[in-house]
């Protein structure tokens, strides 16, 4: 007699600001990975299949990610964590000489 099944197991990657489609709140979304493997004797053994999904901390809603999205969102997590504020801007460069100009 032969036990096998399979077991879902959800990792969170990152956490990204969004505006939430369903509840309309710019808060933060979970960035997890889903991975479905299967098992045998209560042993998971390899996996079956991966998805990603954006989850809303404000109302739980999920949103499935494409699989050619994955990279965009991971870079933009890491530009977030970065820099909390946004991505800062270029400074105007300053002039050689002492302002204001000596007479």
């Amino acid at each position: 007699m032969l036990i096998w099944g399979w077991r879902t197991q959800a990792r969170t990657l990152a956490m990204i600001t969004f505006l939430c489609a369903y509840c309309r709140n710019p808060s933060a979304h979970a960035f997890v990975e889903v991975i479905k493997k299967f098992t045998l004797f209560f042993i998971p053994l390899f996996p079956i299949s991966t998805s990603h999904r954006l989850v809303c901390t404000s109302c739980r809603a999920q949103t499935t990610v494409p699989q050619n999205d994955v990279t965009n969102l991971l870079g933009r997590a890491h530009t977030q964590s970065m820099y909390p504020g946004g991505i800062p801007q270029p400074r105007p460069a300053v002039p050689d000489t002492p302002w204001p100009p000596m007479p």
